[in-house]
């Protein structure tokens, strides 16, 4: 990946085991102990309706602590942000593994998803500003790619814990990474102070910052939410349609492995396309793929037609690794970055939770092919918005700073992709 800023005085290798490390234990522990939720609020007396619903829980804690989560970063900072969301970690996995009960229990899932928002937002906004622009796309793809090989690996990892433990196996594992992320996190070396930052005449707020860029959340912000709701409703496609197809639980497991290793192999290089072409060659391939992979699912009737269209679904999930945060940095202000990056990562969580249940509703109304089919509609709508809401270029490519590929704000100001 080359070289990080020269202003920041900071070695990429350096940044490798505070930023990276933390991503890969955060995904280790989040993975350990999402597959085991159901079977815990089961053991906890919920209904087979209710199991299942627990596991949005972890989404409303994110969803609703984005922007207490910016507030948070802005005012202590991304190193104490990370170790704060960390000790959060480890209160939610011991919650989940000692809860007597399915309230204290759901309260375990809330604050996972609290964590979460905290640890992601605080990871995003070190890596903007410590990484050079040219290098930005390769980092937050790499970070998304680090987090998602730790869920793949922490599902592994929880089951031989689960062979001594049970059920509790899997939150002592979750417990333990997040206390050695936390760790790890602490390590982080604090930035130099953002002169921009220091300068400013006021303190931004949420309000302020939305209304100052709400063309950009109106424009390429509806396009993440776009985005959000396809990769979400994708989690659930594959092992509904191999269950509806007559697959058994085994089969579609292994489908679903399948698909996720590709997904895993191929974040890197994808950063480095956004790098070097810009930001358009992956936004719109990586939808259209994904739409394209959900369209032709309900065509499928057999094990191996499933597998080559979860794997091509996983490979466009996969190139698009980092794309929303890579984006969001890219029209991020020096002021308010992280009061900004708060709002952007509430539409991608709110597109997580509309996805799945645009699925559920049209499913229930018509029929599962249907639910799949409006999945891959959405993805083309993704696709349409990002093509025309995207500057074909980042500025620090090809483009001078008056290329004019900026976002007039309401307030008459031009925000551009901070690619320079």
């Amino acid at each position: 990946m080359g070289s990080v800023s020269k202003e920041s005085g900071l070695d990429l290798r350096g940044l490798a085991v505070p930023v990276y490390g933390p991503s890969l234990l955060f995904g280790l522990g989040k993975g350990a102990m999402l597959p085991v939720i159901p079977l815990s609020a089961r053991d906890l007396g919920a209904s087979v309706a209710l199991a299942a619903l627990m596991v949005m829980v972890i989404n409303v804690g994110s969803l609703l602590f984005n922007v207490p989560s910016s507030v948070i970063t802005a005012r202590y900072g991304e190193r104490h942000a990370i170790v704060g969301a960390s000790g959060v970690g480890v209160v939610a996995s011991v919650l989940c593994l000692a809860a007597p009960n399915l309230a204290v229990y759901a309260a375990g899932a809330f604050l996972m998803g609290v964590c979460g928002s905290v640890f992601m937002l605080a990871r995003q906004t070190y890596l903007t500003e410590a990484v050079a622009p040219r290098y930005r796309a390769r980092a937050l793809s790499t970070l998304g790619g680090v987090q998602r090989v730790g869920v793949f690996a922490g599902p592994f990892v929880g089951a031989a814990a689960m062979e001594l433990w049970h059920l509790r196996g899997a939150y002592a594992v979750s417990a333990v990474a997040m206390l050695l992320a936390g760790a790890v996190g602490a390590t982080m070396k604090d930035l130099p102070a953002n002169q921009a930052v220091q300068s400013a005449t006021h303190e931004p707020t949420v309000r302020g910052i939305f209304a100052d860029h709400r063309r950009v959340f109106l424009t390429v912000g509806v396009g993440v939410l776009l985005v959000a709701a396809v990769r979400a409703s994708r989690q659930a496609v594959i092992p509904l349609w191999a269950e509806h197809i007559g697959l058994s639980a085994q089969t579609a497991s292994i489908i679903y492995g399948i698909a996720g290793g590709i997904d895993m192999l191929v974040f890197y290089p994808a950063g480095k396309v956004m790098d070097v072409r810009g930001r358009r060659w992956v936004t719109v391939p990586s939808m259209l793929v994904m739409a394209s992979a959900l369209l032709v699912m309900p065509l499928t009737g057999g094990a191996v037609m499933l597998t080559v269209v979860a794997s091509v679904l996983g490979f466009g999930n996969g190139i698009g690794s980092g794309m929303v945060m890579t984006l969001g940095a890219d029209f991020s202000p020096d002021v308010g970055r992280p009061q900004f990056l708060g709002i952007w990562r509430e539409l991608s969580d709110l597109g997580q939770t509309l996805g799945p249940a645009l699925l559920s509703a049209v499913t229930a109304a018509i029929a599962l092919s249907a639910g799949i089919l409006a999945a891959g509609v959405v993805g083309l709508a993704a696709a349409a918005v990002m093509w025309r809401s995207v500057p074909p270029r980042t500025r620090g490519h090809t483009t001078s700073p008056g290329s004019g590929l900026g976002v007039a704000t309401d307030r008459g100001e031009t925000v551009r992709p901070r690619d320079a």
